[in-house]
């Protein structure tokens, strides 16, 4: 695709899991890319600081804080797309700090939807989850099914998205919502549910330490999310659409193991964790996608298998375990 070549394009969240990958595809891609970064003492730019400096010389690279309005209004001056990803994910710290939660979620994305309707001729790509469907009523879902949060994190996505709903209805603003379901790959938090199979099996441990083994979810390769949203922000869709990203099947955790087992030859048992297991009415049960709009509108479908991706996330985690003894053998 080069839908994108000399747009300027923003990043909110670009130091994170799936942002980091994005703004490698859209370098990739030729745009004039500018990654917005949460503020720290250390400086740094997430997984952005891992890219070759050759690299990351390409990138307008920015520290800022999403909840504040000012830092986001000079990010998004003068750029034409901006991919709105920065957010806080993890689950179960929604339920310790549920306020955390609607500053970041939802006052971040209604300062980015200011700072766009203020700079006019912007178009937003906005981020959504599947976990604002909670446990649905009908299977597989699709983009028109309910929404019904089940967590703070996803009652914050939820008011999210409709503010995004309600800014294109509104004021005309120009924002678009991309609903992945579970992303996976290089990068992704190791309190993630496959770095957590993965990083034990690859270990040596001859036992996996889980929470509930039943819910079964849709799990799309980060490479497949990231063409996603570059087509989403080419696709020209009218405003306050709503495209969700899938693969149309589901495994349930128990199967995700054996998977993983397999593709990485340990052998191994499960041992239930019982802190990693969420309140019983909060456990969304299945996510399963149907993923016809994507395909529709986007021309998008998912192009990694499953066995596939953990063989790439393996080989990944796998290298940053040697990459980490060679640092602190040479310290």
């Amino acid at each position: 695709m080069d839908a994108l070549t000399r747009m300027r394009v923003l990043v909110t969240g670009a130091d994170g899991f799936i942002g980091s990958h994005l703004v490698e595809r859209l370098l990739d891609e030729a745009a004039a890319v500018k990654a917005f970064c949460i503020y720290n003492s250390n400086g740094s730019y997430g997984w952005l600081d891992e890219l070759a400096p050759g690299r990351r010389a390409g990138i307008d690279l920015q520290l800022g804080d999403i909840r504040d309005p000012r830092s986001v209004r000079d990010a998004v001056r003068d750029v034409d797309v901006v991919f709105h990803l920065a957010a806080l994910v993890a689950i179960p710290y929604s339920y310790q700090a549920p306020e955390s939660f609607v500053d970041t979620n939802v006052k971040g994305t209604l300062n980015v939807l200011e700072a766009v309707r203020d700079a006019g001729g912007v178009r937003m790509v906005h981020t959504s989850t599947s976990e604002v469907y909670g446990t649905p009523e009908t299977v597989p879902i699709t983009e028109d099914h309910p929404l019904r949060a089940q967590s703070p994190y996803a009652a914050s996505k939820i008011a999210a998205d409709q503010l995004c709903q309600s800014y294109a209805r509104s004021f005309d603003v120009d924002a678009v919502t991309l609903r992945p379901f579970n992303t996976f790959g290089p990068r992704q938090s190791a309190r993630a549910v496959i770095p957590t199979i993965l990083g034990q099996l690859l270990a040596g441990a001859t036992t996996v330490r889980l929470g509930n083994l039943s819910p079964r979810r849709d799990l799309t390769f980060v490479a497949d999310t990231v063409d996603g949203f570059v087509r989403m922000a080419a696709a020209g869709l009218p405003a306050g659409s709503v495209v969700q990203l899938g693969t149309g099947n589901a495994v349930s955790i128990e199967e995700l193991f054996a998977l993983s087992c397999e593709v990485t030859g340990v052998e191994a048992t499960v041992v239930t964790d019982r802190q990693r297991i969420r309140p019983e009415s909060s456990e969304v049960q299945v996510l399963l996608s149907e993923p016809s709009r994507a395909k529709a509108a986007l021309g998008w479908q998912a192009g990694c298998t499953l066995p596939d991706g953990l063989r790439e996330t393996a080989r990944w985690l796998e290298s940053r375990v040697v990459a980490d003894q060679v640092t602190r053998y040479h310290r």
